[in-house]
């Protein structure tokens, strides 16, 4: 049965994302309280035109990288640091306090129960998830559902929250989630209203996009960020192996930063990715294909997708990799249209 939200749920939705900041005020620390740590307001204002705007992102820095920001010496960064390491515990805690931090998770819904079984519910916020496959393999149609399905209520099996998405390859259509609100009984305008679009052009672009959602993601409830997808334009800028050891650097980084996103703030990252062809796959395989970005991208995704098309409207889904979830089971779903 198909979940409907009412008009009087969407006034819910809208009344629940400001009770949910309250009950997320811990999971980050606004960088402005370092200033009741005796940080200069001029300081604390470099830091967030540098795209951290909160203590816990201010951890996941290296001195040298702070110290590389203007007008911040080694001696105001070493004194930043100790006063955010008064606001934020990053030392080592327990394995039930990890338990208790792992409750915070969300996981939202697919919109196809067969894919949410797979995955143990949904899509995790605090964690990185890729998708690879051919194209017309329901990558992309799964991100124009997830911007749907996030913006439920949790006790729909929604993320509650907005969703930032980035498209590098064209291909984010608005008028295809018209549709998809309307199967779940939701307003379309206010679905579209919560989703925040770029187009990135090149790797440059598509980085300095991520270092400016830091501070939508600090003041509003944002639940799911897409990259769809996430390897096109580090393909394009950079060609040859002259430059594939600067190219797998870059994405590195890149990589980095979503990670950090995700658990910063509590957002599920999904991210779609291409494939290149396999030669070594070997002769009994039919169909020889590997996704892009090498073992870069392999080790920062946390769960793996492999997606190949079925019959008809059909598509497969075999869990590739997950560090929580059984690997190689392959199940068959049909994407909402």
């Amino acid at each position: 049965m198909i979940a409907t939200l009412k008009a009087e749920d969407q006034g819910q939705l809208q009344l629940m994302e400001r009770e949910e900041i309250d009950d997320e005020e811990d999971l980050f620390e606004a960088i402005d309280k370092l200033i009741a740590q005796g940080i200069n307001s001029g300081d604390v204002k470099k830091l967030q035109d540098a795209g951290i705007y909160t203590c816990n992102g201010l951890m996941m820095h290296t001195k040298k990288h702070l110290t590389g920001i203007k007008g911040l010496s080694e001696a105001k960064v070493d004194k930043i640091c100790e006063a955010a390491e008064k606001i934020v515990n990053y030392g080592y805690i327990t394995g039930s306090d990890a338990l208790l931090k792992r409750k915070a998770v969300v996981r939202i819904t697919t919109g196809s129960q067969a894919l949410d079984e797979l995955l143990g519910g949904g899509i995790e916020t605090m964690a990185i998830t890729e998708s690879f496959g051919e194209f017309r393999s329901g990558k992309t149609q799964l991100a124009h559902t997830l911007c749907v399905s996030t913006q439920l209520p949790t006790n729909m099996r929604g993320g509650n929250g907005k969703v930032a998405y980035i498209d590098t390859e064209g291909t984010f259509r608005p008028d295809r989630i018209v549709p998809i609100a309307e199967r779940f009984g939701m307003d379309p305008g206010s679905v579209l209203d919560n989703i925040i679009y770029a187009r990135a052009y090149t790797y440059e672009h598509q980085y300095n996009l991520l270092l400016g959602l830091a501070a939508k993601m600090a003041e509003e409830p944002f639940r799911l960020l897409i990259v769809d997808s996430v390897i096109a334009l580090f393909r394009v800028d950079f060609t040859g192996r002259g430059e594939l050891a600067e190219r797998q650097q870059k994405l590195a980084q890149m990589l980095s930063r979503l990670t950090k996103i995700a658990e910063e703030f509590n957002v599920a990252v999904y991210m779609t990715n291409q494939v290149i062809a396999d030669p070594g796959g070997g002769m009994f395989i039919s169909d020889p294909k590997k996704p892009a970005g090498g073992h870069v991208l392999a080790h920062a995704a946390t769960i793996r997708l492999m997606f190949r098309k079925g019959k008809g409207e059909q598509r497969v889904c075999k869990v590739f990799d997950a560090p929580n979830l059984p690997e190689a089971e392959a199940i068959s779903f049909s994407l909402v249209l």
